[in-house]
């Protein structure tokens, strides 16, 4: 136990963890005793003999739990980007002990009482915003975890709560076990035509790293578009490819996700109801900023003809391409991304793929994302190579304000690996807290394919945008200015919290950021003026696809998430349950198939942080768009601008009601035109253009 680097603080700076000592075995034991230690922390606050009072219930319950909280960020953190059987086997084991822990804290009645007795006289002490805002955080969080319910009942939430927690950790283990399993093995070069070189090199180098010598392997993302269906003009391949990835998690076998699904559901709907909620939907969306399901449903009603309409008209465009070539086939989804490229081409004389010489990675990050952060922040990057690393890809950077006081270290995680979960995203290795005089560790993760030893790493236009994307959700976490951990950073509502990620995309292509990244790999010539022209001409192109296939992920996220306990399928019907839902909501479109099907839809059955809340990506750009404008008016990457970003939204977390910042920020309430106009959309005629 004393050999434990989980069992203690970090030394190192900022409390970044010792990558070099944590061992697979330290985790079980540093599991267990976080455990008995937060659980002696919260008996001794709920049998404090003093009356209760702020300091001694709500702080000390903000300062209990630490060492399990480190724990418990460092393994997730690691499970999902550096995994391995062993993690997976903990993962499992711990999940319905961490769901059991915690309803051992929230259905405590002697904490619930010292809780209550503060809420009820909350307007009388004395507290500060955020503290006030804390208590009833803290009410509030432990009613809606059943401190009301009988004995009875918070016995059926237990039982449920554990199963819920397995089912999620099965569900995220078979789409990675699958996508790895689903990688297609292609026997010829010559079946690879349209690839670049350096693809199919990549493809010989993952073939033979699977024992597959002298073939080729094209691994799958977890969406269901797939990079190379945008260049491959073998037919035949890109019909297998699309068809293993439809197929993934729905069609038998050892990972086979339906079952799973079903039961989730339905476990998640008996919980609701056991709450008092109608659907799970209810009680997810309860803590959002939409408010109600309603109000979601009504914006997918008003955006859905648009986006289907769009997709309709730009799938006939695709097929006048196909017949006009000779095709002789119809449109289908495996054929999308290819003709979408074509089209492009004749109609813009532009292709994506001319971009990428010109976003070499490490000049994106460095030149770009960096570049940028220094204009609108102030903020300066010190790459540290003196603290250990989990992989050898990865890279560390000390950040600095304005002034040069230290603010943040920040990972960059941006190579995809088999041990890695698919996507992208950001986590908090340390979060941001005064009371607890933390400042943050910050990560970003990325899938970018590796590239052949000695090539450069060369990104496509969408890397390039998530790349921004993940480093505005590290501004979030990075610029955290709270007290309280459970405000630090990105904790904020779920339908929210894309907004400022989303935000910082627009200084992608901003002029004096792409003038600065944008530079050949081998020349270091400037992006052309010519080619940055096309990337604005065709910045609405292909955005009914786009916003259809998201649209068509958001509904299904609903559909599964409205319904009551006896509403829920068998396994057997989860995939006619599917084909049935997108039916009913008119976005059965097969050429433009959902972002992901259920069987694989991750962030929503992988765990209950986007369940029922996927629309939050187009909820939050929303208010991306409205504010996009606002820095257009005003003059766009200025100090001025960040600062007042910075101060009023990115650095309050959850401190501040999430709305309130917005209109703090833009001194208004958010407007839909903007968005509208951005996918280029078209309501139909008395829709109001407001988002309620």
């Amino acid at each position: 136990m004393t050999d434990n680097p989980l069992l203690a603080e970090s030394t190192l700076p900022y409390n970044y963890p010792h990558f070099d000592l944590i061992k697979d075995e330290h985790y079980r034991p540093a599991y267990e005793a976080g455990m008995a230690a937060e659980l002696e922390e919260v008996d001794a606050i709920a049998h404090n003999v003093a009356q209760p009072a702020f300091e001694n219930t709500i702080v000390a319950l903000e300062r209990s739990g630490q060492l399990l909280a480190r724990v418990e960020r460092v393994f997730s953190s690691l499970n999902g980007t550096l995994t391995n059987p062993e993690l997976q086997k903990i993962e499992k084991e711990m999940a319905p002990r961490l769901a059991a822990h915690n309803d051992a804290i929230r259905l405590n009645p002697a904490l619930f009482a010292r809780i209550s007795a503060l809420f009820e006289k909350r307007d009388r002490l004395g507290l500060d915003p955020e503290s006030l805002r804390l208590l009833e955080r803290y009410h509030r969080d432990y009613v809606r975890a059943g401190a009301r319910l009988n004995e009875a009942d918070q016995t059926r939430l237990r039982n449920l709560n554990a199963e819920i927690a397995t089912l999620h950790t099965t569900f995220a283990q078979n789409v990675l076990k699958e996508r790895n399993a689903a990688a297609l093995t292609v026997d010829t070069r010559e079946e690879l035509a349209g690839l670049s070189d350096n693809e199919i090199s990549a493809a010989a180098d993952a073939a033979q790293a699977a024992g597959l010598e002298g073939k080729y392997l094209l691994s799958l993302l977890n969406t269901t578009g797939q990079p190379p269906l945008a260049s491959l003009t073998n037919r035949a391949l890109r019909e297998k490819i699309m068809a293993a990835s439809l197929a993934r998690g729905g069609s038998g076998g050892e990972f086979d996700n339906r079952a799973v699904i079903a039961r989730l559901a339905r476990v998640r709907a008996e919980r609701a109801a056991l709450l008092g909620y109608a659907s799970h939907a209810d009680f997810q969306v309860e803590l959002q900023t939409a408010g109600s399901v309603e109000a979601i449903n009504r914006l997918m009603t008003r955006l859905a003809p648009a986006a289907l309409a769009n997709a309709r008209q730009e799938a006939a465009d695709l097929q006048a391409m196909i017949d006009r070539e000779g095709g002789g086939f119809r449109l289908a989804a495996c054929d999308w991304a290819l003709y979408a490229e074509k089209v492009r081409a004749d109609r813009y004389a532009f292709d994506e793929a001319q971009l990428k010489p010109y976003f070499e990675m490490q000049r994106v990050l460095k030149d770009g994302v960096f570049f940028a952060a220094t204009r609108l922040y102030g903020l300066t990057f010190k790459e540290r190579t003196d603290l250990p690393k989990y992989h050898p890809d990865t890279q560390v950077f000390e950040v600095f304000d304005e002034d040069g006081s230290p603010l943040s270290l920040f990972i960059v995680d941006w190579y995809a690996r088999p041990s890695k979960r698919g996507g992208a995203w950001m986590n908090a290795y340390v979060p941001q807290s005064h009371l607890l005089g933390r400042r943050p560790v910050i990560a970003n993760h990325l899938n970018v394919p590796k590239p052949p030893a000695g090539e450069p790493t060369l990104l496509t236009y969408d890397e390039v945008n998530t790349a921004f994307h993940e480093f505005g959700h590290a501004l979030h976490g990075m610029f955290s200015d709270v007290k309280y951990p459970k405000f630090a950073g990105t904790l904020v509502p779920r339908d929210f919290v894309e907004y400022p990620s989303q935000v910082n995309e627009l200084w992608m292509t901003w002029p004096e950021v792409l003038q600065n990244y944008a530079r050949h790999h081998q020349t270091g010539e400037s992006l052309p003026a010519a080619l940055v022209e096309k990337v604005k001409a065709t910045a609405k192109f292909n955005q009914g696809f786009a916003t259809t296939e998201q649209l068509a992920a958001t509904l299904l996220d609903q559909a599964w998430h409205q319904l009551k306990p006896d509403e829920v399928p068998e396994a057997a019907g989860v995939l006619d349950f599917e084909a049935a839902a997108l039916k009913k909501s008119g976005m059965d479109f097969p050429p433009v198939p959902s972002r992901y099907r259920s069987t694989y839809f991750s962030h929503i059955f992988a765990s209950n942080a986007y369940s029922a809340g996927y629309y939050s990506y187009i909820w939050s750009e929303v208010l991306d768009a409205d504010s996009v404008e606002w820095f257009k008016q005003r003059g766009g990457l200025t100090r001025a601008n960040g600062d007042h970003f910075r101060k009023t939204l990115l650095s309050r977390g959850g401190s501040v009601e999430a709305m309130q910042m917005f209109r703090d920020f833009a001194g208004r309430d958010p407007d839909l035109n903007p968005l509208l106009q951005r996918r280029g959309l078209e309501l139909s005629a008395g829709s109001a253009a407001g988002i309620e």
